[in-house]
């Protein structure tokens, strides 16, 4: 039986495509964008987050840890990770859930349960399931499968992805959903592998090759101040939208926010925290209007 690290399942959203969703994230990603928001879903492994202010002093954690990796101070807990084996013994006995473990290998038949508990809200919404990460596309079989699943189901399907990933894949999974979420970071190869950690010629090329499947693309563009929204940077993106000739276009623009400085003091890494500024409402609107002298419409957030 497949199974896949999932982080998060949220309910109810609303941001991810049409009507009321389900919203699954997978955790690991292969992209390390130095302003990602969710930096708990970048690794491929099992992590621990730490909320301070959740914790009550009870101590449980303490007494039940069976490696002692655990020491109060008067910031809080604090893990020892040189002997932690991330056992999840602090999370199970936490009565304030201060600890939290982050992924849990799921199998399809528990993912299923859930979703279809949400089913009277997309008939009701038009809604459906959204499959984020990290990236979805780096569990491709369990994710082909939970595809294939909801399928039968007759759910709505959307993958949130950068479209980093071999060609077969992408177009397979094409072939089991009904919309992509595309993430757009940087039209420049070489700023957007220094901002990213990889290339964008294998996104572009996969990005257009979904642009010649049945399925809806939404492109979402995180809107960095002096990264990405210049007017050399958006242009150069309308340009390649425009080019693709599809049938509607939408641009989600995600502005910066700083929600990643507390995930990382929670996961115990504030100093991998870098801040970045998000473009002023004035610059937001010049965006949009280039956007729009090119046939495409752009908002702020989706």
């Amino acid at each position: 039986m497949k199974t896949g690290l999932i982080f998060d399942i949220k309910k109810y959203a609303i941001n991810d495509g049409p009507g009321i969703r389900l919203t699954v994230f997978f955790k690991g990603c292969n992209l390390s964008c130095q302003w990602c928001h969710n930096p708990e879903s970048i690794s491929l492994k099992v992590q621990k987050m730490y909320t301070a202010s959740k914790c009550i002093g009870a101590s449980k954690c303490l007494d039940n840890c069976p490696n002692e990796a655990l020491k109060m101070t008067s910031e809080g807990i604090v893990t020892d990770y040189n002997v932690c084996n991330l056992c999840g013994i602090c999370a199970e006995v936490c009565p304030t859930k201060a600890f939290k473990m982050l992924g849990n290998n799921m199998p399809i038949s528990e993912l299923m349960k859930q979703i279809d508990n949400e089913a009277i809200f997309f008939d009701q919404s038009g809604g459906g399931v959204t499959f984020s990460g990290g990236e979805p596309l780096l569990h491709s079989a369990y994710l082909l499968e939970a595809l294939k699943e909801c399928g039968k189901r007759m759910y709505h399907r959307v993958v949130d992805t950068s479209a980093f990933s071999n060609e077969k894949t992408i177009l397979e999974v094409a072939d089991n959903c009904e919309m992509f979420l595309i993430d757009l970071k940087l039209m420049d190869s070489e700023k957007h592998k220094l901002y990213t950690g990889v290339s964008n010629e294998k996104i572009h090329s996969n990005i257009k090759a979904l642009a010649q499947t049945n399925c809806d693309l939404v492109f979402r563009i995180p809107l960095i101040k002096n990264v990405n929204d210049t007017n050399e940077n958006i242009i150069s993106t309308a340009e390649f939208i425009s080019s693709l000739k599809l049938n509607s276009t939408e641009v989600n623009l995600l502005p910066y926010h700083k929600v990643a400085e507390n995930k990382m003091m929670k996961l115990g890494i504030p100093e991998e925290f870098i801040q970045f500024e998000k473009p002023n409402s004035e610059r937001i609107k010049l965006i949009i209007s280039i956007f729009k002298n090119y046939g495409i419409l752009a908002k702020v957030g989706g």
